[in-house]
């Protein structure tokens, strides 16, 4: 049996983070369905600059709805939804068969309203209408602003991916905003069923700290902050206050593991796949996380509700200087900068692309 097919039989959903327009129109994300238990797709502005800037497979479609008048972010919206709706529908059977618990794909609002939180849940509307298909998580991030979009848009019944979480304080900050949102719901008579998942960035703790630390803690805080906040995961799934929920009926928000793909070319390719393995949680991989998984993984158990030795992992951090709660403010603002570069460069990209085709067509 494929380890994939083990970690999916353990109950940790598998999700692909990575979506490009060759990826649906070879039919390779459909083989990763079928043959290695992918059952949902994460992407992000980083993921869509590189497909839309590396490839051709967008050139048609950015000359004609050039044409059109589209530019900068509503071209990038038009050509991010075509391949997200493709991919929905893909797992489209998925979400059924699961009654919304799997079977999502993500689409993310601007990261320049990380700030912005009225920006952000218009932002999130909109988009949420424009896909009109019931398994697009809306990307929002944890961000103070975010934070409070991720409630209102709950409330407005929008389902939400909350993303850019490195911490147990950011994570249950995030819980609460779903938490509170769908509450709202139930105290005004609405259907509470409104699907959340909470993404924690595992990867970019250990390249934080890779040259600040001793040999024997490398690569072992992102899985050590992954553990703190899987307990705390686990104590909400046990509370009083989610189980209510869970009796109405709502899909509790589940926890899932981002940047898991191994930065270190010294460690194993699967490291964060190995170490996180979870029911109830989701991982989701970029696509040589994925392959070198399925090939060469060994699913060896899975973690413990009560974060195993998190805490001590973590006090050995602390003692080589580490401040992991100001670590995990740095690196929230600088992944939502990051993001933003990102953003900004697709567009680059896309008028770029736009000004080729134009003059191409002009040549003909």
């Amino acid at each position: 049996m494929k380890a994939t097919q083990q970690l999916h039989d353990a109950g940790q959903s598998i999700w692909i983070d990575n979506i490009t327009r060759g990826m649906l129109t070879s039919g390779t994300l459909a083989e990763y369905i079928k043959n290695f238990s992918v059952t949902g797709l994460t992407s992000n502005p980083t993921i869509f600059e590189k497909a839309i800037g590396d490839s051709d497979f967008y050139d048609a479609a950015i000359r004609e709805k050039s044409a059109a008048g589209l530019h900068d972010e509503e071209l990038f919206y038009e050509l991010a939804l075509e391949d997200l709706t493709k991919a929905a529908d893909l797992f489209r059977g998925i979400h059924d068969q699961t009654k919304s618990v799997d079977g999502w794909v993500s689409l993310e609002v601007s990261p320049l309203l990380a700030d912005d939180t009225a920006g952000t849940i218009a932002a999130a509307k909109q988009l949420h209408a424009r896909a009109q298909r019931p398994n697009v998580f809306i990307k929002i991030p944890g961000t103070t602003a975010g934070i409070q979009a991720i409630e209102e848009s709950i409330f407005a019944g929008i389902p939400i991916n909350v993303t850019m979480l490195f911490s147990r304080e950011q994570y249950l900050a995030a819980a609460e905003a779903w938490t509170r949102g769908v509450e709202r719901r139930i105290a005004a008579g609405l259907d509470p069923k409104v699907a959340s998942v909470a993404s924690l960035f595992v990867s970019r703790w250990d390249v934080a700290v890779k040259d600040k630390v001793s040999a024997p803690l490398r690569n072992r805080l992102g899985i050590a902050m992954g553990r703190r906040v899987y307990k705390s995961y686990c104590d909400l799934l046990a509370s009083t206050r989610w189980k209510r929920l869970l009796d109405a009926g709502v899909p509790l928000q589940r926890l899932l593991w981002a940047s898991t793909g191994t930065k270190d070319p010294a460690a194993p390719a699967s490291l964060y796949v190995d170490a996180l393995a979870a029911p109830f949680t989701i991982n989701t991989m970029p696509e040589k996380t994925l392959q070198a998984f399925a090939e060469h993984g060994e699913l060896n158990g899975v973690m413990p509700p009560d974060g195993g030795d998190a805490e001590q992992v973590l006090a050995a951090f602390a003692a080589e200087g580490v401040n992991d709660a100001a670590l995990a403010a740095q690196l929230q603002v600088e992944g939502t900068q990051a993001f933003a570069k990102s953003w900004q460069d697709l567009l680059q990209v896309l008028a770029a692309k736009g000004t080729a085709q134009k003059r191409a067509g002009a040549a003909r």
